[in-house]
């Protein structure tokens, strides 16, 4: 009898269009959301709003799901040119434009009635929060610098963050200086990445800091910008008055952006990966971690 070889069984719609928008990657700007709303709740001193953390954490996960969706959607035929991105899922049609487009839709009407139910400023402010998650996969079309187009939409979690909590204006400074840390800090690091693309993007016409000032000043203008993030933080840290702890898991984090610059060079580009994924995850958990701990104990 001859043995009939299993048939790889297909992923299903949801399954793949999770694997499209990675998902997973929300773990790098939601601590930061948290450590915004953590501190709001800390100056209100009024207990914790589970509700408003909760709608916080949906809308957040929802406008990241919706920015990438878009991204993807709108990338799909750069990706198709592109050997390091060509297996992604709608330029293999794993996933259709159509399900792309609908998982996009409905990520949006989350985002917007999550927004709602916090509150009246976060339901005024949402289609502002929406302009630079939409703007993003344009930016590679026409500036040398897109990172920093994705640094704006980077920092509107930790506002949005403190506005739902708090529904005001008043006193978000913190938030402000958090959210332009968190924003350079993913912008410095998608310099790093976009090293990778370099030769393929000067081909295609794709813009980016590395395909225009080349790896090795792409990699320097990347270091500048840590180096900014870790002032912000600091700054932030003096501004709500936080402890040991928080300077503590300052310090960590000071290790893992050395880290990040010191395996990945001009000439060696193979740990990007590596670095965005140990490093990065580490600095967003690690962060929140340290504050969490310093507001409650200190």
């Amino acid at each position: 009898m001859t043995a009939v070889a299993a048939v790889p069984e297909k992923p299903g719609r949801i399954k793949s269009f999770l694997e499209l928008v990675k998902i997973e990657h929300s773990i790098f700007a939601l601590p930061f959301a948290y450590l915004s709303a953590a501190v709001a709740l800390d100056r209100e001193g009024t207990g914790i709003h589970w509700v408003d953390l909760l709608l916080i954490t949906i809308a957040m996960v929802s406008g990241r799901t919706f920015a990438m969706a878009a991204n993807r959607i709108l990338d799909r035929k750069i990706d198709a040119q592109n050997p390091r991105t060509n297996n992604r899922e709608l330029v293999t049609g794993a996933v259709s434009v159509r399900t792309a487009w609908t998982g996009a839709l409905v990520s949006l009407v989350v985002m917007a009635v999550a927004a709602g139910l916090l509150n009246l400023l976060c339901l005024v402010l949402f289609p502002l929060a929406v302009i630079p998650l939409v703007l993003y996969p344009y930016a590679k079309r026409f500036t040398n610098y897109p990172h920093y187009v994705l640094a704006l939409a980077q920092a509107v979690a930790p506002v949005g963050a403190w506005l739902g909590i708090t529904g005001t204006f008043a006193g978000s400074g913190p938030a402000w200086l958090l959210g332009v840390a968190v924003g350079l800090w993913i912008g410095g690091f998608d310099i790093i990445y976009a090293c990778q693309d370099v030769e393929i993007d000067r081909r295609i016409g794709v813009h980016s800091t590395p395909a225009r000032w080349g790896v090795r000043t792409a990699l320097h203008i990347s270091t500048v910008t840590h180096v900014v993030t870790f002032a912000l933080f600091v700054w932030f840290g003096a501004v709500v008055g936080l402890g040991w702890l928080w300077w503590l898991g300052l310090a960590l984090t000071a290790a893992a952006f050395a880290y990040q610059h010191i395996v990945v060079t001009p000439t060696d580009l193979s740990k990007v990966n590596r670095a965005f994924f140990t490093a990065n995850g580490f600095v967003a958990i690690a962060l929140f971690l340290f504050a969490l701990l310093d507001l409650i104990l200190l």
